[in-house]
């Protein structure tokens, strides 16, 4: 089965955030990242696209918002696999990342809408370390779905929510889904 036949085959089981939620979530994690950077002067976000980008626009938003910081954004782009839909490839591989700073002299947190077996972070990873070595590297996600397969673990999570194999985690972000909040699906 292909990943459109599997997307289309799902079916919803639950509402797991609102809108208000989902923002709410994302305001907490901007609070969690300035307190444990001591503030926010050499962060840099960087968002794993589609979702992860539009997640760190809020948290950049928020963190200027909160701490007073506008922060760099950049963001990652993996086509080639997507370990949230299907597998097309053994390995993970980057087309494209932006990172507007040097690495070097900032802590990269890599910013994700859900984490389920890490080999997608993986690859956000070692796309950053071509780019340089960063003096540290986070990873926020929105929601941890578990089974991870890899020793990979989020610093700032939104919503741990434990899932069988066979649901799927669906964020939806207005500027791509027309709405805002987070679904599981069953397939």
């Amino acid at each position: 089965m292909c990943a459109y036949e599997q997307v289309k085959s799902m079916k919803w089981k639950a509402d797991i955030m609102d809108e208000q939620q989902l923002y709410r979530s994302m305001a907490r994690i901007a609070h969690e990242i300035i307190e444990k950077n001591n503030g926010a002067d050499h962060i840099c976000l960087l968002g794993i696209q589609r979702r992860g980008v539009s997640l760190a626009k809020m948290l950049a938003d928020n963190i200027e918002k909160f701490g007073g910081v506008k922060v760099p954004l950049g963001e990652i782009d993996i086509t080639h696999y997507r370990d949230d839909l299907s597998e097309l490839s053994e390995q993970p591989e980057t087309t494209g990342v932006v990172i507007p700073v040097d690495p070097e002299d900032y802590t990269m947190i890599i910013v994700d809408d859900v984490i389920y077996t890490g080999r997608t972070v993986r690859a956000a990873i070692e796309a950053v370390f071509r780019r340089g070595r960063p003096s540290r590297i986070q990873l926020a996600v929105l929601i941890d779905r578990g089974h991870r397969e890899l020793p990979i673990r989020p610093d700032y999570v939104g919503k741990n929510i434990p899932t069988a194999k066979n649901e799927q985690v669906s964020v939806k972000i207005d500027s791509y889904d027309g709405e805002t909040g987070v679904s599981l699906f069953t397939l």
